[in-house]
């Protein structure tokens, strides 16, 4: 699909040419309008899903104090207007009960171009947390068709930073959300990711948020229980091939599970059966057994 010259040019994008302005007939800068606040929908693609209603308060008292100075981006779509960048400010002016806010309007065909845009905005402007980070790098992946070398050029950032924001999705859902609500750090997350099985890290986890671990003490945790796993498995004994065997035989003459536990000596068979059908069936292979 073809992309606008605008794109990828981080937060340039969303400040129009004046050849790309709508013109409002009376103005020198053409590039700049004040809309009706109510005309404004809000961006369907917006990739922030939490507002801190602290952050919102202080924005309110600096525009009571010192106005917009920073004019939202929006773009014509029948009779109402898209937002495009600014969700906060809007937020803050409704709030307010303004009327009127200052608005750049530019052009944006499609939905692939109004995701890039809104991404651009927040990640450049450092307002997503680390998971909302790496869900709108995934949305372009996905959505956009971009490969990770794009998404890190569009964005700013190398590809490895896009590599390891990516990586995050793959925790658990109890963990993505304690990095969202900040009781975790992308550092702690990242280090959580040498553990393969995500039972353990859910385990870890609760550690790191129980005794407010830092990364490095995190770090030092993780490298002692992958010691002592290390430790179990070399101390384990290896079960011999002719064991082996021998349960494989049983298990094909019974067709029911057969463990074989050894012992320095002897040791016990143990044969599973899972009715009194299942029984009968068993002592019958054992009778014909004992005739032969």
């Amino acid at each position: 699909m073809k992309k606008t010259k605008r794109l990828g040019r981080g937060l340039d994008a969303l400040i129009p040419d004046k050849s790309i302005a709508e013109n409002n007939n009376n103005s020198d800068d053409s590039n700049l309008f004040e809309i009706e606040v109510a005309s404004v929908k809000a961006n369907p693609y917006q990739p922030r899903q939490e507002f801190d209603p602290v952050a919102l308060d202080e924005l309110k008292t600096s525009i009571k104090e010192n106005g917009i100075i920073q004019p939202i981006t929006v773009r014509r779509v029948d009779k109402h207007y898209e937002l495009i960048a600014g969700e906060r400010r809007l937020r803050a002016v409704v709030e307010l009960g303004f009327k009127k806010v200052p608005a750049y309007i530019i052009k944006v065909d499609t939905k692939e171009e109004m995701l890039e845009l809104a991404i651009i905005e927040n990640v450049q402007r450092e307002r997503l947390n680390p998971i909302e980070q790496a869900q709108a790098f995934q949305r372009l992946v996905d959505e956009c068709n971009l490969t990770q070398d794009e998404v890190a050029q569009k964005i700013g950032k190398d590809r490895t930073t896009i590599t390891n924001f990516l990586r995050l999705l793959k925790l658990p859902n109890e963990i993505q959300d304690s990095v969202r609500k900040h009781e975790l750090t992308m550092g702690h997350a990242r280090t959580l990711l040498a553990i393969d099985d995500s039972e353990v890290q859910r385990q870890v986890w609760k550690k790191v948020i129980k005794n407010s671990l830092s990364v490095r003490r995190l770090e030092k945790l993780i490298k002692d229980l992958a010691e002592v796993a290390k430790q179990k498995q070399a101390v384990k004994p290896r079960r011999s091939v002719f064991l082996q065997k021998a349960e494989e035989d049983l298990r094909e003459l019974f067709g029911t599970k057969v463990n074989i536990r050894s012992r320095k000596e002897g040791g016990t068979i143990e044969v599973e059966f899972y009715s009194p059908e299942d029984l009968n069936r068993l002592l019958e292979i054992l009778q014909e057994i004992q005739k032969s």
